[in-house]
């Protein structure tokens, strides 16, 4: 054995953070990720010291694991192993933030349609992923600053290049430009499918159509079930679907003929529930959550079947929300009474208090169930005509005053036919075969969708976005969908594997409390802090200190199928 003691005895312990990062490594490979981005990405120039694929590697891995600024990604790829980001030894120094961007503009300029299909479709087959029901949702990403001029061609390399302008922000910032970020998953694991990027005005109802075809041509089928949100109920996206062999399933808006006319029925009929859906309570003495169906007999105007759904829970809603508003309002009318009796008010006209009382009624969201009666009272006094004291003689003038009273009514009919209808909402399908409860259920998947948006704005951060090229927007938004596809691998494979071996939790929460459904965020942190270590000497490898792993964390690994060897294959130098 040969004796690795130095002449002078000094000794120096390097550490290197793994993390979750051999995790993220393994469902890279199972999916061919970085491999295809090296492949689409070429580094044909050699001014670039990193190759673009592995730069947005590095980009994807970093925002899966943790965010931070591409500016500073540098700084946290230099703590890892250099093999689990992608790179060789001493190029975390390199990177910067120009590099990185000039790596998103090789994103952008690559064919990215095809990047997108090869890697869903090595996806859908690894993980055998069914794809026979997709959901659609759209979401804006919030920009910064005014670098961003709409005049400008949106055209790069022959590339519409999304106009990032001012839309219907749904993050509530109007007065911010945006991007639409539009995705579509699977119903088996919310998986990912399909991305869009639209110009920051974009409506969503015009989006449905080439999103339907573009699912068509990847899947190579049209008879998947497509389920989206109102935007969806048009005659052109409905039809367009239908014509083309396609099913869907949506929720008719508010205002539809199907709606009112249903509505309107209800106030003197009793439709003939079903019972759909029957679910616990939210918390242990709450009464179960109860779905029913009814199917209308009339056909919608474009000859689509209409399924009525009552929720109990809705209808809790519902009636909480109007008794709300309607508290809201009439405390109001209370108030701007008050005022119209101080001396010092403004509101001297009949016209000017009835239009601060409609106004107070539409902000407390009560304008259907309260009215209000203006009334005018006049007020006579009397004062002397002159000074001192009065006497037998003082003469008076008589004075009137008008003054002006606002009284709320409520509206007893309008209260009693929105009774009527709390908890109830329409979804429209073309699908003859599917049940009202399958219609119901199929509909009710679709919150998972939401969840993929949160992540997108929680742990993933996109926005707000500080990059100023639209295109480089566009490609690090690509970073984000590959990112969203790797987490929601992830989590499909530990939930799929928990309910296959009987688990109702494992003990991911902090004080070893049990996670029924885990994210991707709190499996991946409890590998946080896993480091190696290295035991040098003179620059040379004396020992090497591989990770010990905790029984919870191998659990992890077990669950998600990747062998702990991921963890203990040192690097040699």
């Amino acid at each position: 054995m040969t004796d690795m003691t130095p002449s002078d005895g000094s000794f120096e312990l390097e550490s290197e953070r793994l993390g979750a990062l051999p995790i993220v490594d393994h469902f890279f490979g199972r999916v061919g990720l970085g491999g295809r981005l090296e492949r689409y990405l070429a580094c044909n120039d050699r001014r670039l010291r990193l190759a673009p694929g592995a730069v947005c590697g590095v980009v994807v891995r970093n925002l899966v694991v943790r965010h931070r600024p591409l500016y500073a990604i540098a700084e946290w790829a230099a703590a890892y192993d250099p093999a689990l980001v992608g790179l060789g030894p001493g190029d975390a120094a390199t990177l910067n933030d120009d590099r990185v961007g000039r790596s998103l503009d090789r994103l952008f300029d690559a064919d990215r349609a095809s990047l997108l299909t090869e890697t869903v479709l090595a996806a859908v087959e690894a993980f055998g992923i069914d794809c026979s029901e997709l959901h659609n949702d759209s979401t804006t990403v919030t920009v910064t600053g005014d670098a961003y001029d709409e005049a400008e061609p949106p055209v790069r390399g022959g590339k519409h290049v999304p106009v990032v302008t001012f839309g219907h922000n749904k993050d509530f910032r109007p007065d911010l430009r945006q991007l639409v970020y539009e995705l579509t998953v699977s119903a088996d694991g919310a998986v990912p499918i399909a991305l869009r990027i639209a110009d920051g005005n974009t409506n969503d109802d015009v989006t449905h159509v080439p999103t339907w075809d573009g699912l068509v041509a990847m899947l190579g089928r049209s008879d998947f079930l497509y389920v989206a949100d109102s935007k969806l109920c048009s005659r052109d996206a409905m039809g367009h679907i239908a014509d083309n062999g396609g099913r869907f399933v949506t929720v008719v808006p508010h205002g539809r003929r199907e709606d009112t006319s249903f509505k309107d029925w209800v106030q003197s009929h009793v439709p003939a529930w079903e019972e759909a859906l029957r679910l616990p309570g939210a918390r242990e003495d709450d009464p179960d959550r109860l779905w029913r169906t009814f199917e209308s007999p009339v056909p919608s105007t474009d000859d689509y079947r209409v399924i009525w759904v009552h929720s109990s829970t809705k209808a809790l809603r519902d009636a909480t929300a109007r008794s709300a508003a309607i508290e809201r309002a009439l405390g109001e009318i209370e108030v701007l009474e008050a005022r119209l009796s101080s001396p010092r008010s403004r509101l001297r006209t009949k016209a000017a208090v009835e239009e601060a009382a409609r106004s107070a009624l539409r902000e407390a969201g009560a304008l259907r169930f309260v009215t209000f009666i203006v009334t005018e009272e006049t007020v006579v006094s009397y004062a002397q005509e002159s000074r001192g004291r009065p006497g037998a003689g003082t003469r008076y003038r008589r004075r009137e005053k008008t003054v002006l009273h606002v009284r709320a009514t409520l509206d007893a009919d309008a209260v009693a036919y929105d009774t009527r209808c709390d908890g109830l909402f329409p979804l429209i399908t073309n699908d003859p075969a599917m049940t009202p409860a399958e219609v119901l259920i199929a509909y009710r998947y679709q919150p998972n969708l939401e969840r993929r948006h949160h992540v997108l704005k929680g742990p993933q951060q996109v926005a707000p976005v500080y990059l100023e090229d639209p295109h480089r927007i566009e490609a690090l938004l690509t970073c984000h969908f590959f990112a969203q596809l790797v987490e929601a691998l992830i989590e499909r494979e530990i939930r799929a594997s928990m309910h296959e071996r009987g688990l109702p939790g494992i003990a991911l929460y902090p004080e070893l409390r049990h996670c029924s459904a885990p994210s991707a965020a709190r499996v991946l942190a409890i590998f946080d802090d896993v480091q190696r270590h290295y035991l040098t000497s003179g620059g040379e490898v004396v020992q090497v200190f591989e990770p010990e792993l905790s029984p919870l964390q191998l659990q992890v690994l077990d669950l998600l199928h990747v062998p702990p060897t991921v963890y203990t294959s040192a690097r040699v130098s």
